[in-house]
């Protein structure tokens, strides 16, 4: 059974909040044994006008618990969205056999949603990572008793009612004290434009056409030196790359000795070759 076999009514597709509000609130509640036939039909035959009907009657129940979570700045419309997508998850899994009605069942798929949902896109940094985070964010703000900072008592209590650790109290109340702040200037009237990011995590020694064309120019000069030696004899060669540019230098006698030529004729032989080089590279 798929999400798109039975797509309930959605809040773009009424026009309005208002319209679908009103909509979803007509269609007629079920009696726990029309519910449990449906879910009958759904568990045993996959009868997806059974699943259709199911979540329809608690489309209003899903209303009511988005409205509930307002105060996160959301969309509503969006919330309610996310909590359909939730009962619809519940209708799946939902065992008639049990003996409890589908709205008790279904409130934790319909709160599972709407929590990643505000998680999500409460900040553009995920506020909430850990468990004892999660539980943290959404029990908060009903556990403030003032707008100021808890006191260390508040946080004692906060801290053993939900089972974390009080540094994890004060750590999640600084994050939901934050706020996003655009990277761009918001205007450059405003007294606060330059406290926009944009100034201050610019690295301004750092200049990336500079460095391109630095590495551009560093590879073109390797190649015209390297087609520069291809132009000396194989010993001038040698000579060149044992004095100037292999890791390990050679001293004029040790090359003297490897030719059985005096070092000052390595001298003079190496002093040609740079010459050539030099001229060559000119060109």
């Amino acid at each position: 059974m798929t999400k798109s076999a039975y797509m309930p009514l959605t809040v773009a597709a009424s026009g309005s909040l208002e319209a679908y509000t009103h909509a979803v609130s007509t269609i007629p509640m079920l009696s726990a044994d029309e519910e449990r036939s449906l879910a009958e039909r759904l568990q045993q035959d996959g009868d997806l006008e059974a699943a259709r009907q199911l979540i329809m009657s608690h489309l209003r129940f899903v209303v009511h618990i988005a409205r509930s979570y307002a105060g996160y700045g959301l969309p509503i419309s969006d919330l309610i969205q996310e909590g359909n997508i939730g009962l619809m998850k519940a209708v799946k899994r939902f065992d008639p056999t049990v003996g409890v009605r589908l709205v008790s069942f279904a409130v934790h798929w319909i709160k599972a949603e709407i929590h990643e949902y505000v998680l999500k896109n409460w900040r553009i940094v995920k506020i909430a990572t850990t468990k004892a985070q999660r539980k943290l964010f959404f029990n908060l703000r009903k556990a403030k008793k003032h707008l100021g900072w808890f006191n260390q008592q508040e946080v004692q209590q906060v801290a053993e009612s939900l089972g974390v650790a009080e540094h994890e109290v004060r750590e999640m109340e600084s994050r939901m004290s934050n706020y996003d702040m655009p990277f761009d200037a918001p205007d450059e009237d405003d007294e606060q434009a330059y406290t926009a990011p944009v100034y201050y995590l610019e690295d301004k020694s750092s200049d990336l056409a500079a460095q391109v064309a630095d590495d551009q120019w560093d590879t073109a000069a390797v190649d015209r030196l390297q087609a520069a030696i291809r132009t000396l004899d194989d010993r001038s060669q040698d000579i060149v790359r044992a004095r100037w540019l292999d890791n390990h230098k050679l001293t004029l006698q040790e090359l003297a000795d490897r030719y059985q030529v005096s070092a000052e004729r390595v001298r003079q032989l190496e002093k040609n070759a740079m010459k050539k080089l030099q001229q060559a590279l000119q060109h």
